[in-house]
């Protein structure tokens, strides 16, 4: 909402000194939002003054245009010239070139005088053009910055001006006023007005506030008014869509009328474009009052006008020339040949008011703020009668609105109202609530006296019985705040305005032996062990495609994942929640290799979501009462199953190229340790043997498994046709692990192996085996049958070739035997060798080389 000072100075005591900055600063004591600030002055000064056309020559030129040559008085005839400047005549008339031919000799016009900045940095000196020597300009609305007519410059006595010649133009249309823009929550719609802002104003700064609405009078109804039928029998949200519509009549308007500038400027100011006097009147009490009002053209009216919802099939063209299928759901203005407005949102183009209108038919009303909004979102149609009656507005007033737009069509279009008023309906009844004295305390900490309680509520405009002996208050809230329905917004109201700085700030002490939970600090020591190893963590939305996750959620080709769909996804192509985390990953390295990243190594954790046969009830427990534990029981089971994974992503090198340097490029082997240091950290030990994932390359793929035989998860490389699919480089590896189960199976306290002081003796042994033979299989027979003594066993060369039979394959190992009691001999070194190889041997056939 933006506030025009000028308009805000008429109800609230703002200093006459006090900047659109100050304003705010006040107000956001009260809670109202500090947005921005309008000032015409940052982009337009001066001299700009009143100037008369004393003559005019027109001059055809070469190009075929013809341009007028006049002169033009700046001054009253007589006085002395009092602007300074290069350029400016000291006999106060200025010779202009000017190719609009919209003005005789004799009008009164804006004229830009050398010095003069206008809008967009256009600066205004004197200059040679067409043969004459320009010492100014004679501006249009839209170089004023005022307006879009640029077919013709500003004449003053069109607009209703007859100012002294000199005049400062700037102070004349209203360009030295500011506005001040708020933000308006959605439970404060009184504030989408100078009435409710100036009442806000008033509260900040603990001046008085003067309510335009009491400066009106409106006369009452009578029973000849306007016919009105309000015919919402069967509310649909509740309450009526309408409960009170206030009809007048004005006849005899002149059309012709322009909008004073005063008015114009201060729309303007307000964020609105001036249209037609009588529009603008209508938009001007709205924005004033904060009830919206809509003109008819009486003339075009047909028969009484009935508020109702919607029949099925029923169309309307509204104001902005779309025809609207409507809903039955949709409130609507009708006469006797249909609808003719969308009520509280837009009206309809067959009454509305144009150049020939001259009897206005003044529509008031109140509508239920649920229906408004629900007609708004349902036909994108967002206006500023909408955003406020979406809201809640004063329903007192819609008589008083009604007679401030006729005094104004009185005023400056010369109408005359009928007599007859409408008043079809009636008013709600206000809500009353009752607010013991110690409950603000209670609630927000601080000790309120009970004057303070009621001051405030009778400030805000409540109607308050009970004294300060009083140990309940009866309180009625004002008609302009339909968001005051319990005692705890009612305190909220008392918190705001004896001031939020008064609520003291403590900090609770943490009760002892809290913390991280288990869950907790497992993943922060998974996340912070993979940034330690140089990966880079990244964070991707976790909604996917079907295709997805099918590709990465399941290790088996063909199978379809069941995964979560969402009703309002925020893209079609992506309608699923994820069930691995690989695929958001996987487009995050995508994006960054494609411009230009070519060595990444990047990890997530996030939640998968896993459902089972049901997700969802069709149950929900009522509100206000505690659910049993059946209840509670089918809520909980019908929420899928969410692990926490992580994963990895490799490309490239291990390393920047450098002097000495020479990077290694990242293999499936890298994925295996990135999973294997994730179980490092957790103290739990992953079995990994030769896995099989279509998305996964056939021969370099890892199964990771814990002790107990669980699948976990998988390293490797991707599937060179998925890289293909993904526009992602060859030799891509990756890993997942379902993290959550590694928790589960890691133990509490991670023991630290104990170093042995003895020295270690080394053996190294090669076996031929089976092409089909996995190498981690072999590794396990030689750990198991090596005993105690052996420390550690690890592959280093699988050679086949020349001297290995074929079908056949030699896998070497590298042995690493210690005790912690005593040095080895050779001899108990090659004895535990010789088991291992002769357990080798009895499992797998495997030979010796």
């Amino acid at each position: 909402m933006r506030i025009p000072l000028s308009w805000l100075r008429e109800y609230a005591q703002v200093p006459a000194d006090a900047t659109a900055e100050d304003v705010m600063a006040d107000l956001v004591k009260v809670g109202l939002e500090e947005e921005d600030v309008h000032r015409p002055l940052d982009e337009i000064s001066g001299p700009i003054v009143v100037g008369q056309v004393l003559d005019l020559v027109k001059e055809e030129q070469s190009n075929g245009k013809t341009i007028n040559w006049c002169h033009v008085r700046v001054v009253p005839e007589g006085q002395e010239q009092t602007l300074t400047g290069d350029g400016i005549d000291p006999s106060g008339v200025q010779g202009i070139v000017c190719g609009a031919h919209n003005f005789e000799v004799g009008d009164k016009v804006v004229v830009t005088l050398p010095g003069a900045v206008l809008p967009g940095d256009f600066r205004i000196a004197p200059r040679k053009t067409y043969g004459h020597v320009s010492a100014g300009m004679i501006a249009s609305v839209r170089e004023l910055g005022i307006g879009d007519d640029h077919d013709g410059i500003l004449v003053l006595s069109r607009i209703g001006l007859d100012p002294e010649l000199g005049t400062d133009v700037l102070e004349l249309l209203g360009l030295r006023d500011e506005a001040a823009e708020i933000n308006v929550t959605p439970d404060r719609g009184y504030c989408f007005s100078i009435r409710g802002v100036a009442r806000e104003y008033s509260l900040a700064t603990n001046t008085v506030f003067t309510d335009p609405v009491a400066q009106v009078t409106a006369p009452a109804a009578t029973t000849d008014g306007y016919p009105v039928r309000l015919e919402d029998q069967n509310p649909i949200y509740g309450v009526p869509g309408c409960d009170r519509f206030v009809a007048r009549v004005v006849r005899g308007v002149d059309p012709s009328k322009p909008t004073p500038p005063w008015m114009a400027s201060r729309l303007r100011l307000a964020g609105m474009r001036s249209i037609s006097l009588i529009v603008d009147i209508s938009n001007y009490v709205m924005l004033e009052f904060g009830q919206p009002l809509h003109f008819y053209d009486a003339d075009k009216l047909q028969g009484p006008i009935v508020v109702r919802r919607a029949n099925a099939g029923e169309k309307l063209t509204t104001l902005d020339e779309k025809v609207r299928e409507l809903s039955t759901e949709d409130l609507l203005i009708t006469d006797d040949r249909g609808a003719i407005g969308l009520a509280g949102v837009m009206g309809g183009a067959e009454t509305e008011v144009g150049d020939s209108t001259v009897n206005v038919l003044i529509e008031s009303a109140h509508f239920d703020s649920v229906s408004m909004g629900r007609t708004r979102r349902r036909h994108k149609l967002p206006s500023e009668a909408s955003k406020r009656n979406e809201r809640g507005v004063d329903w007192e007033i819609a008589d008083e609105a009604a007679q401030r737009a006729i005094d104004l069509l009185v005023e400056l279009a010369g109408g005359t109202p009928d007599a007859a008023i409408t008043d079809a309906g009636a008013r709600p009844e206000a809500t009353t609530i009752d607010l013991e004295m110690s409950f603000p305390g209670k609630l927000i900490g601080v000790d309120y006296t009970p004057a303070q309680i009621i001051d405030v509520l009778t400030s805000l405009g409540a109607t308050v019985e009970g004294d300060a002996s009083s140990e309940i208050l009866r309180v009625t809230a004002p008609s302009w705040r339909p968001d005051l329905e319990t005692r705890e917004d009612l305190v909220e109201e008392i918190a705001r305005l004896v001031g939020y700085d008064q609520i003291p700030a403590t900090l609770p002490t943490a009760p002892p032996g809290r913390g991280l939970t288990r869950a907790q600090a497992q993943r922060r020591r998974v996340l912070q062990s993979l940034a330690d190893e140089g990966l880079t963590e990244t964070l991707a939305y976790p909604f996917v495609s079907a295709a997805q996750n099918n590709l990465f959620g399941t290790p088996t080709a063909g199978e379809s994942v069941n995964a979560i769909k969402l009703a309002n996804p925020i893209s079609a192509e992506f309608g699923f929640m994820r069930a691995s985390v690989l695929p958001g990953l996987l487009d995050t390295a995508r994006r960054n290799y494609s411009r230009g990243f070519r060595d990444l190594a990047l990890y997530e954790g996030g939640l998968v979501f896993l459902p089972g046969d049901t997700v969802g009830t069709a149950t929900l427990p009522p509100l206000g009462q505690l659910p049993s534990e059946e209840v509670l029981e089918d809520l909980f089971s019908s929420v899928p199953d969410q692990p926490w994974h992580v994963a990895a992503v490799l490309i490239g090198h291990d390393a920047a190229p450098g002097a000495g340097l020479t990077p290694r490029a990242f293999e499936w082997s890298d994925a295996l340790d990135v999973a294997r240091s994730v179980g490092d950290v957790l103290g739990v030990e992953l079995v990994v043997t030769q896995g099989q994932h279509h998305a996964f390359h056939p021969g370099r793929t890892a199964q990771l498994s814990l002790p107990n035989g669980d699948v976990v998860g998988y390293a490797g490389e991707l599937h060179p046709k998925v890289l293909q699919e993904l526009d992602l480089p060859a030799r891509t590896v990756v890993m997942e692990v379902n993290a959550e189960a590694m928790f589960e199976a890691a133990a509490d306290v991670i023991v630290a192996t104990p170093l042995s002081t003895f020295p270690l003796t080394t053996q190294d042994v090669a076996l031929v085996v089976d092409r089909g033979v996995v190498a981690q299989d072999v590794l396990s027979a030689l750990r198991e049958g090596a005993g105690e003594l052996l420390e550690d066993v690890s592959l280093f060369d699988v050679y086949e070739g020349p001297g290995i039979d074929e079908g056949k394959k030699s896998l070497a190992f590298g042995l690493r035997f210690r005790a912690n009691d005593r040095t080895l001999t050779a001899d108990e070194a090659s004895e535990s060798r010789a088991a291992a190889v002769a357990l080798a041997a009895e499992r797998f056939g495997a030979v010796q080389r």
